[in-house]
């Protein structure tokens, strides 16, 4: 075989390849995005003043094949959390402000408002996740494996579990999960959720606080839509370093997730073949409730 025919036969295989990657992304109703991938990660923070800034960094130090911009909303921090993220010159990022504490759930929803992504990531300021990871939560969109990307904390890999409380919290509402909506999550709860940033904007989303990470999941969930996984890196805070999840929120998830069933189940119909809208703008929030733009 000579080299034409090896090179022929080379592009005949990545075609097939395509052609398979193509119909299994069509059963698993992946989001097929025919634009370059533009993520846009939204960073909630309150009184994070001793971490936000290398949270910041590192997400902006990302190097990959696909854009990145910043999205930071100060939820009302009466320390310098909002000082430090102005501090930053760098056009990728936008720093939105709360006159006063409204919740995280209320700052990423304001984040994702603004964000001009074709994907939104969900990203904490307190360094409890590594920015390092967001490229291989990327990888299956890219390969088109996949279009909503959780990262998962593994129990011995990478991770680090502040006490027994959190960790098995986290697993009892998981699996209260997968038998309410009949599916198979190892992690509810990781902050690192990935999707389009068109989804997120259907999703019937209202939660305020710390319940719009349950929220995120049953809505998915309701769709028919099952999260693709990978791992991630995890080194979690105790109470005394600053987490601020508590008993009360785990049984706040369990109530929730149980309203979101109630719902109704939602039969997405939408395939690999179909491209994502391009939103222009964002929807308007109650007068008020909009948060201030500080700097960009």
């Amino acid at each position: 075989m000579n080299v034409v025919e090896e090179r022929q036969g080379a592009s005949g295989r990545l075609e097939m390849l395509d052609v398979v990657r193509t119909k299994r992304a069509t059963r698993l109703g992946v989001y097929n995005d025919v634009r370059p991938v533009k993520l846009s990660v939204i960073m909630a923070a309150f009184n994070e003043e001793k971490t936000i800034g290398e949270a910041i960094a590192g997400v902006l130090a990302v190097r990959a094949p696909f854009e990145v911009e910043l999205v930071v909303v100060d939820d009302g921090s009466t320390d310098s959390t909002l000082a430090v993220a102005q501090s930053f010159d760098d056009p990728r990022l936008k720093v939105l402000a709360h006159p006063a504490c409204l919740g995280k759930g209320a700052s990423v929803l304001d984040g994702a408002r603004v964000a001009t992504g074709t994907h939104v990531l969900i990203f904490d300021a307190d360094l409890e996740y590594a920015a390092e990871d967001i490229p291989s939560l990327v990888e299956p969109v890219l390969r088109r494996d996949a279009s909503i990307v959780y990262g998962v904390r593994l129990r011995g890999s990478r991770t680090v579990f502040p006490s027994l409380k959190f960790a098995l919290g986290s697993k009892v509402t998981t699996m209260f999960a997968n038998v309410v909506f009949n599916s198979w999550l190892s992690d509810m709860h990781t902050c690192l959720k990935l999707m389009p940033l068109s989804l997120f904007r259907e999703l019937s989303l209202s939660e305020a606080g710390f319940g719009l990470d349950t929220e995120i999941t049953g809505e998915i969930l309701r769709r028919g839509i099952r999260p693709y996984e990978v791992a991630c890196a995890y080194h979690g805070r105790s109470v005394a370093d600053g987490k601020k999840i508590s008993a009360r929120d785990g049984l706040e998830c369990l109530k929730l997730v149980l309203q979101v069933r109630l719902r109704g189940r939602i039969k997405d119909d939408r395939s690999a073949g179909e491209h994502l809208r391009v939103v222009e703008g964002y929807a308007e929030r109650e007068p008020g409730a909009e948060p201030v733009a500080v700097g960009s």
